[in-house]
């Protein structure tokens, strides 16, 4: 029977087929009990739906004659930001889903990938940013009539729905009421909505930023601590030009952009099934090429998507196994993985203007 430390060499050299490195020795636990291993394998990502491949791997991996018990456990923690900025209560990791301009489907994007995100395990938050329209209300299945709770009459206790607390100026509106306000107004609410929820122990907090880049990401960038960036974009032409303004935007002011989602990528018909790429093809993907970000999947455009937004529920938790769904856990996977390989600290640039 081979030792302890034998067997943590072993594993530490087994390569994570999500990370594309050795797991390390750090993430082993290995107790000897009775002849027999008990094995704790605690991975620093969400990946829940990955678990029973990364079982199957191990096992085929061990020696037959090793006798041991496995379990994973999955334990996130915060990521490096900009070191200048301290970081907001209760939530580890901010991630802003973005677009550079409207119409991609960056909403539902954001809703999706956060229910995904719980699905694989981690404990997950939303931040509807897009003061002016802000849709994840309806979206996530609240009532109209949904007002957040307040806590010492200074903190909002974020409305929760299929696991994952959402704040939106639509919980502070009605439907009917336009919000108009001028920029200062607008980042001001932002930034009292962000700092003054009572965020529950979020491992990601997933922002809906507004389409374009002006006083709302720049107020993100110079006053929050952002993990990262995720741009939503569509295959077709006019839509990348505005995702690499996007992507430009945030390197700017030094957020990594932690990968590119192509939404709308093929329409898939109702009837027959057939799927057209009415928006072009493979323009998600070189764009993340030119620019060296991953590319994190494929989404298709789907009636069934747009009927479950309006309807406030998403296929995650009326289908989770369903194709579409399988898709967003998918990306989810490699995002919470991709995060594990981006552990650079980094300083924010001023932003400032000039007549030259």
């Amino acid at each position: 029977m081979q030792s302890k430390q034998q067997l943590l060499t072993q594993l530490a050299q087994l390569e994570d087929k999500n990370t594309g490195k050795p797991y390390g020795s750090s993430v082993w636990s290995i107790e000897e009990l009775n002849n027999q291993f008990q094995i704790t394998l605690t991975l620093p990502y969400a990946a829940l739906g990955d678990h029973a491949h990364i079982e199957q791997a191990i096992h085929a991996n061990l020696a037959s004659s090793t006798s041991f018990t496995l379990n994973l456990v999955t334990q996130i923690a915060a990521r490096p930001t900009n070191g200048k900025l301290s970081g907001l209560k209760g939530v580890k990791n901010i991630i802003a889903v973005a677009s550079g301009k409207g119409g991609v489907g960056k909403s539902t994007t954001t809703m999706n990938l956060a229910l995904a995100m719980a699905k694989e395990g981690a404990k997950v938050g939303i931040l509807d940013a897009d003061i002016y329209g802000p849709s994840q209300g309806m979206m996530m299945g609240f009532a109209a009539d949904t007002r957040p709770k307040v806590r010492d009459d200074k903190f909002f206790i974020p409305p929760i729905a299929h696991g994952v607390q959402v704040m939106s100026m639509a919980f502070l509106t009605t439907a009917d009421t336009p919000v108009v306000w001028r920029g200062p107004m607008v980042t001001g609410a932002l930034m009292q909505i962000l700092t003054q929820t009572d965020w529950d122990d979020l491992d990601y907090l997933f922002v809906d930023m507004p389409p374009g880049t002006g006083d709302i990401q720049l107020t993100l960038a110079q006053k929050v601590p952002v993990t990262g960036a995720v741009i939503v974009t569509t295959p077709q032409d006019i839509a990348l030009l505005d995702a690499r303004r996007g992507i430009e935007m945030f390197r700017k002011v030094n957020i990594p952009v932690l990968g590119l989602v192509e939404n709308m990528s093929v329409h898939i018909c109702s009837n027959c099934g057939h799927q057209e790429a009415i928006f072009g093809d493979e323009g998600g993907n070189n764009l993340a090429q030119d620019y060296q970000v991953d590319f994190l999947g494929k989404l298709p455009l789907s009636m069934n998507i747009r009927q479950e937004c309006d309807a406030g529920q998403s296929g995650l938790i009326t289908d989770s196994e369903s194709q579409t769904s399988l898709l967003y856990r998918s990306i989810a996977r490699k995002l919470s993985s991709g995060l594990v390989n981006s552990q650079d600290s980094f300083t924010m640039p001023s932003i400032g203007m000039s007549d030259d």
